[in-house]
């Protein structure tokens, strides 16, 4: 596993696996280390094709990244991030994977029309098999809390809501247009859709499946969603080079949509970018065509960090949960763990 240079902000990380050199700041001295990372920056390489999706599990010691290679990685987080399990089953690219709460268990969606559940503490054994869409599955959510719920959104028109102790779906959400994105509301009695339509649906699973709710003001498809830490918000982003917080909570007002960020672009590829909130909800990030992870403050609209060094696509970015480390996934093969 390597260790290689890559520039954040405001210093320069010279470091490898075999020489721990410290990073020099601008000034010359030593910046003051953040997190229990070996070194500011750890690059992990070993999936043969393109990274479309990365997590950490929910403790922070493991990563799990899915690839156009048709695998999911566990890496360790700490340490010299060793690639220590390959899980391995579906039949075509990963484009989304998730960890359940308890982080036992890992969600992933494919093309192959499958979503399928890992376990991860049985050394990633494929426990269940879930085969009922038409088409790809672009991707997947799991309920915050309560049974064991799973999302799936489907180029076949439909979502689908999954319980992990029964076979087949237990609900199917019919769309007229391609669903690209999923997401459960806080208590899992709701689920957001977002699609090629441009629009977030908000479903109601006690309400015969209605939709209560359509969020209108992406001017192109959306690619990925993230609920808030504390199920308030919810980020979406855009084929319009755009990233929205809308507020979700019950008796907000109609314009739903109080945060607009920009900056990140989408190119040609037309990747299902995703976009994630930090722990405490104070940044949000977002990958992007032009190579870099963009991570931006709540509050100001600011963008805090660009970061450099992926030679392709950012795919996915994700924060830890506990310490000031970015993760992101690229079209490069590649992933990059940075110390904030």
């Amino acid at each position: 596993m390597l260790t290689v240079p890559r520039e954040p902000n405001n210093s320069l990380a010279i470091a490898g696996s075999n020489n721990p050199i410290q990073p020099l700041g601008l000034n010359g001295k030593t910046p003051q280390r953040t997190s229990s990372l070996e070194s500011p920056i750890m690059l992990l390489t070993g999936h043969q094709s393109a990274v479309y999706t990365m997590k950490f599990n929910p403790s922070g010691t493991v990563i799990a990244s899915g690839s156009h290679d048709k695998d999911i990685f566990l890496w360790h987080v700490h340490g010299d991030c060793k690639n220590f399990a390959v899980l391995r089953g579906h039949k075509n690219a990963v484009l989304d994977l998730h960890w359940t709460p308890d982080g036992t268990h890992i969600i992933s969606a494919s093309p192959d029309r499958t979503l399928r559940a890992w376990d991860v503490e049985s050394g990633g054994k494929q426990i269940k098999k879930m085969a009922e869409h038409s088409s790809h599955v672009n991707s997947c959510c799991s309920s915050r809390r309560g049974p064991p719920l799973v999302g799936s959104g489907s180029d076949d028109g439909t979502a689908k809501i999954w319980d992990l102790r029964l076979r087949g779906a237990i609900q199917t959400l019919p769309d007229k247009y391609q669903i690209t994105a999923v997401e459960f509301s806080d208590a899992a009695d709701k689920i957001f859709t977002g699609g090629l339509d441009n629009d977030v649906k908000v479903w109601d699973l006690r309400r015969m499946n209605e939709v209560v709710m359509t969020l209108q003001g992406h001017g192109d498809m959306i690619t990925g969603m993230q609920l808030s830490p504390d199920g308030s918000y919810l980020l979406t982003n855009g084929m319009d080079c755009t990233l929205r917080i809308w507020d979700m909570r019950p008796y907000a007002p109609q314009n739903r949509c109080v945060k607009i960020f920009a900056g990140h672009q989408h190119n040609f590829e037309k990747n299902l970018l995703k976009c994630a909130w930090a722990p405490d909800g104070s940044k949000v990030t977002a990958g992007s065509s032009d190579r870099m992870v963009y991570i931006w403050d709540t509050t100001s609209r600011r963008i805090l960090y660009k970061l450099p060094g992926h030679n392709g696509s950012v795919n996915e970015t994700a924060f830890h949960p506990s310490e000031p480390i970015i993760g992101s996934c690229s079209s490069d093969k590649q992933i990059y763990l940075g110390e904030l």
